[in-house]
């Protein structure tokens, strides 16, 4: 019998002895005088045992198999291996056919001796910020290098967006590091399933906007205008506001998302042994829509802010990367190692000496526009420096190079003889 018990069998025996009435002993047990009443008629007729609870020594109707108790350690310990306890336990009831509550599943963990993979951060005090209230409002995006296939392939970095107003990702791609062309694509993409959305929120990255340090040329200190980077110019084509964050705190829920990916996404790329990029984002691609359905929120306005693409909308002439170039007096355009040929239109014969804009598209080709009209081009004949670099031989065996030694009588060994 438990302290509780034995104190409750003292007071009913000064009872049965007459030395205490029912309501002091009531108050002495801290119980109602009709519970006293009850538990006095069992210990008459029971004895002691009527003390203790029914249920002791029975084994609880909703207790969890041993056999089951010990898949679920097993399972923790070699197939889902580093799965967080709630995604763990989503993973049991889905695939394993185990509907067990994270709770469940904890206390089993840690009475194996199995911890959380992940520690939880102090708290601190923040100011929670308001969501904007409709989705396409404002996307929050980054890019996160990280060793998502823990070494069974190379490291990769994953590019993304997630909406501000209901946590919906609607676009992520792994890819080798992160670039301007990684971003565009992610804007292409985003534009031609969801529209446009009104603003990107982003870090400073040298990718979205030049340093401060860098000065403007002549040229654009007499037209007023700010130098942009490739991604920079395209936001401007589209209408979208750029929106630098300036610490990490300030674009957190980005920061939040790669966080969960890396613990969610990570434990999938495992569990399915990815181990190439195109694996990975095939996984990917059948993770995020399980993700969105089960971590977005409903915005508070409904409807959406997304401008829908106008009319006679050329995505390839958008999302590219543009240069500026003139052409040459014998209308060949110089674009790196390149050189292509503008032919005549109907319009003008000659482009020579004109400005004209080089649009690289994504997939590598080019094309040129002369005030917002395509030209045609083919490549041009190659250089007489180019012809003769390619005519020149090599040697048929490597030259052996000797050192010229210098005489004795050289003056500066003339002490060697004195």
């Amino acid at each position: 019998m438990n302290p509780k018990e034995q104190q409750r069998l003292k007071v009913l025996n000064e009872v049965n002895q007459g030395k205490l009435s029912l309501k002091q002993a009531a108050q002495l047990m801290e119980t109602s005088l009709r519970h006293t009443k009850r538990l006095l008629a069992g210990y008459r007729q029971k004895g002691a045992s009527a003390l203790a609870h029914g249920n002791r020594g029975r084994t609880a109707y909703n207790r969890v198999d041993d056999s089951i108790s010990a898949l679920i350690v097993d399972l923790a310990r070699h197939k889902y291996r580093g799965f967080n306890q709630q995604h763990f336990s989503e993973k049991l009831q889905t695939l394993e056919g185990i509907p067990l509550s994270r709770s469940t599943v904890r206390r089993i963990l840690l009475q194996a001796g199995i911890s959380s993979p992940h520690k939880r951060r102090a708290p601190k005090h923040r100011s929670r910020r308001e969501r904007y209230p409709q989705a396409g409002m404002l996307l929050q995006t980054d890019g996160s290098p990280h060793d998502w296939l823990e070494k069974r392939g190379p490291k990769l970095c994953l590019i993304g967006a997630i909406d501000d107003a209901t946590n919906e990702v609607p676009y992520a791609f792994f890819q080798s590091e992160e670039t301007s062309a990684g971003y565009i694509r992610m804007l292409k993409a985003i534009a031609l399933s969801q529209g446009i959305p009104l603003a990107l929120y982003h870090d400073k990255h040298s990718i979205f906007e030049l340093s401060e340090d860098k000065l403007p040329s002549l040229e654009e200190q007499l037209a007023g205008k700010k130098r942009l980077t490739q991604l920079g110019r395209l936001l401007e084509e589209l209408g979208i506001n750029s929106i630098s964050a300036n610490s990490p705190q300030a674009k957190g829920r980005v920061e939040r998302l790669w966080r969960t990916f890396q613990d969610r996404l990570v434990s999938e790329l495992r569990l399915a042994g990815a181990s190439t990029p195109a694996e990975a984002n095939a996984i990917l691609n059948q993770f995020l829509p399980e993700y969105n359905r089960q971590f977005s929120v409903p915005p508070k306005d409904l409807g959406s802010a997304y401008r829908q693409l106008w009319e006679g909308f050329k995505p390839e002439e958008y999302f590219c990367f543009k240069y500026k170039r003139t052409v040459g007096g014998d209308n060949v355009v110089r674009f790196g190692q390149q050189r292509w040929q503008v032919l005549p239109t109907p319009t003008r014969q000659s482009y020579a000496r004109c400005q004209v804009e080089v649009q690289q598209r994504l997939d590598g080709s080019l094309a040129i526009y002369y005030e917002g009209q395509a030209v045609d081009i083919q490549p041009a004949p190659p250089e007489a420096p180019a012809l003769r670099k390619s005519s020149l031989k090599l040697p048929s065996s490597p030259s052996v190079k000797t050192v010229a030694r210098p005489p004795n009588q050289t003056p500066w060994r003339l002490w060697e003889y004195r």
